[in-house]
């Protein structure tokens, strides 16, 4: 995982919400993960956090944690793999947080992710993604 530019030192809260910012910016289009799935790849980086804190990252990822967040690439200009893609992350049976539940589907299906035949959830068989898929000699 990558981390944050040296700058000042975080505090564990801050520690703890950019590795998952990490993960979830790393989410490839299409995909999706659940907020358990994070918190076992963060957990095993920094041994601790769970799916709820995970859900408190990307609640505040907008305004208590966008500092965090890279604000563009080097010509200053906001570059796609700066921005948080929250609509990635769903439950473990597949739903998008129920607040944001339409604007999350609308772009889920832009995206080409694979949904539920209702259309209300993510196929989980189909569009979990995990970070050794990138990796080379993974799985097909």
């Amino acid at each position: 995982m990558n981390q944050p530019p040296p700058g000042p030192v975080l505090t564990d809260v801050e520690e703890y919400a950019a590795a998952v910012l990490d993960v979830v910016r790393s989410i490839p289009s299409g995909r999706a993960m659940t907020y358990g799935l994070i918190a076992e790849i963060v957990g095993e980086e920094l041994g601790r956090g769970g799916p709820r804190q995970v859900g408190s990252v990307l609640a505040g990822s907008g305004s208590r944690y966008a500092h965090l967040v890279p604000d563009g690439d080097a010509d200053g200009e906001p570059d796609d793999s700066d921005r948080v893609p929250w609509w990635r992350v769903v439950n473990a049976a597949g739903s998008p947080p129920q607040h944001h539940l339409t604007e999350a589907l609308d772009a889920l299906r832009a995206e080409g992710c694979p949904l539920s035949k209702d259309g209300r959830r993510v196929n989980l068989r189909r569009a979990v993604w995990f970070p050794e898929d990138d990796e080379p000699g993974a799985r097909p």
